[in-house]
């Protein structure tokens, strides 16, 4: 451990940006295993698109943010941890979110790269706040300096996954999916949407 702090610290960019790149490259594969049927393969040029994107952009994108993001407000004292949060869902957030969507449609050269945005945006962004605050959070007030986008890499696994998954499925039937989860609303929606059902129900 003490060998990697080290070298980290020796190589902070060359470190972080391949920790973030691969991770952010196995949540494809981890959304194609969830999403696939068992004898389905995993489809590694996909994969390959998703890891472009992110050893490309967002790696190198969060390595420098980051380090721009400490130095105008250094430290982990209250303020300036909700100063950096606040930046980071404001500013980076939508820039992340924009690069995701556009540069997998470029790659898979869909005629209308702007679509899958345009479309799933908002829906994403909302999810992020919540999510990224959190991880931000924790990450401004308690992750060294040095090791931060290494870090966002882990959290950007679990994100990306998600991303990867609502991008090849219709937006509201995820919204759908995940409101049906939330105990009281779910029973809401699943109450009305039988009393829809017998009230089309033929007499």
């Amino acid at each position: 451990m003490r060998a990697f702090v080290q070298f980290t610290k020796r190589h902070p960019w060359l470190t972080n940006v391949t920790i973030y790149g691969s991770l952010f490259a196995s949540a494809d594969v981890v959304q194609q295993k969830l999403s696939k049927g068992p004898n389905e393969q995993i489809d590694f040029k996909q994969t390959a698109k998703v890891g472009l994107v992110g050893f490309c952009f967002h790696a190198n994108f969060n390595f420098f943010w980051l380090r721009f993001i400490e130095r105008t407000f250094p430290g982990s004292a209250v303020k300036n941890v909700l100063r950096k949060v606040a930046c980071d869902q404001l500013l980076a957030a939508p820039v992340t979110i924009s690069a995701f969507y556009t540069g997998l449609s470029l790659l898979d050269k869909e005629e209308d790269v702007f679509k899958n945005l345009k479309e799933k945006f908002w829906p994403t962004y909302k999810t992020g706040v919540f999510c990224w605050t959190i991880f931000q959070t924790i990450n401004f007030s308690l992750v060294p300096p040095f090791v931060r986008t290494a870090y966002i890499g882990v959290c950007a696994f679990l994100w990306t996954t998600f991303l990867c998954y609502i991008r090849n499925k219709d937006i509201d039937q995820v919204t759908t999916r995940v409101i049906q989860h939330i105990p009281i609303v779910g029973r809401k929606m699943t109450a009305q949407t039988e009393k829809e059902n017998n009230c089309k129900s033929p007499k």
